[in-house]
């Protein structure tokens, strides 16, 4: 008699059939990710950092008021804190997106054990 443990009553074509299924809903979403854009904008609105939903730079707007030659660091400070939160943004929008698809299931770790990408 085999011991079947854990994998009693699971079907694995079933279980293939899911997590292909999984793989067309996640390329969707990141490809809706890869469209999408984001604006985030700090100092009352004088810099504006633009990325894709992926979290890439695409963009910065910098109001010419803000720009002084004698104060170069408090513009840096704008410019990292529109990235920063631009960025931030980004990644609440993928944990929206993919996870609506995953179910909230940490895919990484379930293709750990199946020995998916980066997991021999």
């Amino acid at each position: 008699m085999t011991d079947q443990g854990d994998n009693a009553g699971v079907n694995p074509m079933d279980m293939l059939k899911q997590v292909q299924e999984m793989q067309i809903y996640m390329q969707a979403a990141q490809e809706a990710l890869a469209s999408t854009t984001i604006d985030a904008t700090v100092g009352g609105g004088v810099v504006r950092a633009t990325v894709t939903g992926e979290g890439e730079l695409r963009d910065i707007k910098i109001d010419p008021s803000v720009v002084d030659p004698d104060d170069i660091e408090t513009l840096e400070d704008l410019v990292v804190a529109a990235v920063i939160e631009a960025t931030r943004q980004a990644k609440e929008l993928q944990a929206q997106k993919l996870g609506a698809v995953t179910g909230g299931l940490d895919i990484n770790s379930l293709l750990g054990g199946l020995g998916g990408p980066g997991n021999p």
